[in-house]
């Protein structure tokens, strides 16, 4: 059975403030949480309008105080923009304040301006990654006492405090490197919407040979796959969330500035029409068997869902309520019981 939970981009849309923006978020998570799903995962993003957190861990922080059930994630912290040790602390801070509810989910970024801004470079960016994470994993491991010494860090031994908890630590993969670095780790894959569901499975696959090689139970992960999930009542609904979507990237997008030039210019619009055909975009019928179908192909059983494609608070509200309805059965048992004599 699989658990679904919203996963929050945080885009600026036309109308709305930055402000605005994340003062929704609240209470997207808090109709997720009322419609019967399971979790609220944030994104976290720098300097552009594609998404106003700059904070994964701050929001997903007020996220766990404003909800009582959900598990709330960060969907992605950026890891090249923080030291290991920082980001450790926090995430084991939250898993203390609300144990069982917080999901750590961690990635390497882009190669933007923003590691400029924080210092840790490009370098950092191109290299450091596989020392950060293997520093952060440990820090959230358990032990009492921590030091390293490495290309990028030198920890001399400190406490840790608070002390992890060993819980897992979520790793964006896009390519075949990570997910087998993740692996080797036996750190689970947070896996986007980028991708086919059969990428999804060739990056599932070397995941599994590393892991099984490195002594860890490839059965035992609990993976986390991303789709663009919205019920659409007709045609002029989904040409609607195309227009809308293909706005909010080419202008948010667009706002990217790359430490490294000549990087290629992407047609957002094909990849929103990609999207579109392949996500769980119709019915409510429809998205839910779209989602039942990719996670028969993958195996991935937990199901972020990005729900904010139309925009307008209303618009989103209801999607959520309806794709809670759809995924926790809430709609049979409504129409069961007015069918009953």
């Amino acid at each position: 059975m699989s658990t679904h939970d919203v996963f929050l981009l945080g885009g600026v849309f036309p109308g709305a403030s930055p402000a605005a923006t994340l003062r929704r978020l609240v209470s997207y998570a808090r109709q997720a949480e009322a419609s019967g799903l399971d979790g609220a995962w944030v994104a976290e993003h720098h300097f552009i309008e594609y998404g106003a957190n700059p904070s994964a861990t701050l929001m997903a922080a007020h996220l766990l105080a404003a909800t009582e059930r959900i598990r709330i994630g960060t969907a992605v912290a950026v890891l090249s923009n923080r030291h290991p040790v920082a980001l450790g602390e926090e995430a084991a801070t939250l898993d203390a304040l609300a144990s069982g509810r917080f999901s750590l989910g961690v990635g390497r970024g882009g190669p933007w301006i923003d590691l400029d801004v924080f210092g840790t470079g490009l370098e950092r960016y191109e290299r450091g990654f596989e020392e950060g994470l293997r520093l952060l994993k440990r820090w959230l491991s358990g032990e009492a006492e921590v030091a390293h010494n490495g290309e990028f860090f030198d920890v001399l031994p400190v406490r840790v405090m608070p002390p992890g908890t060993g819980a897992p630590v979520w790793v964006a993969a896009t390519g075949e490197g990570t997910a087998r670095l993740a692996g080797r780790l036996g750190l689970p894959l947070l896996l986007g919407m980028h991708a086919s569901d059969e990428d999804h499975v060739a990056l599932l696959r070397a995941w599994n040979e590393e892991a099984a090689a490195a002594g860890f139970d490839p059965e035992g992960a609990e993976h986390v796959s991303t789709h663009l999930a919205q019920v659409a009542d007709g045609p002029e609904t989904v040409e609607r969330l195309r227009a809308s979507l293909t706005e909010l990237l080419t202008r948010g997008v667009g706002q990217y500035v790359s430490l490294k030039p000549g990087r290629g210019v992407r047609d957002h619009a094909a990849y929103v029409d990609w999207m579109i055909e392949r996500h769980a975009v119709g019915s409510a019928a429809e998205a839910a068997e779209r989602l039942a179908a990719s996670a028969e192909v993958t195996g991935v059983r937990r199901q972020l869902l990005l729900v904010e494609g139309l925009g307008e608070p209303d618009a989103v509200g209801d999607n959520i309520a309806a794709l809670g309805a759809a995924l926790t059965g809430t709609a049979r048992t409504e129409e069961a019981g007015a069918a009953a004599p």
